[in-house]
């Protein structure tokens, strides 16, 4: 492991790392209240924007588009469901499979509820950011990511543990 110093609370990374959590806590905080004022929760909001303007996808498919745990996406399926917003299709070519599509109701939501998250979130980004800074930050973001999905040299593979 590198060390750029003899004190690890010197280190650079450091920060970035409270300023990056609390603008997280900070989003999230808005967008929560906002979609559940919409009538759903963040994971429903996920999957319903997810499937919008698709022919609908297999679970499988859902849940590596998604933010939603695949333990947590029956769960999410089972209340949208309920809600007449999806329904389930079972596959004919693998009756493993279930392909998920929005319903009349879903599509009617989705047109209603997206746009208004968009033009409600968009105000916080462009007060703070210009396209060209989004567009970097969104460079660095993915870079920051990959970094922590790779494994270290001499680190074992999360998936393969």
């Amino acid at each position: 492991m590198a060390r750029s110093s003899n004190d690890p609370g010197k280190e650079p990374f450091l920060k970035i790392l409270r300023p990056l959590v609390e603008t997280y806590f900070a989003f999230f905080g808005k967008a929560d209240r906002h979609i559940r004022g919409l009538g759903l929760t963040p994971s429903q909001f996920d999957v319903l924007v997810t499937l919008g303007d698709t022919a609908g996808m297999t679970c499988k498919e859902l849940s590596e588009k998604t933010l939603v745990t695949k333990g947590t996406l029956t769960g999410v399926l089972d209340r949208l469901a309920a809600k007449g917003l999806i329904e389930r299709i079972p596959s004919r070519e693998d009756r493993r499979a279930i392909f998920i599509r929005l319903t009349p109701k879903g599509e009617a939501c989705f047109k209603k509820v997206f746009p208004d998250q968009i033009y409600y979130m968009k105000p916080y980004f462009e007060r703070a950011l210009n396209a060209a800074q989004m567009s970097a930050l969104r460079a660095m973001l993915l870079q920051l990511k990959e970094s922590f999905e790779q494994p270290l040299k001499g680190e074992k593979n999360e998936e393969t543990v």
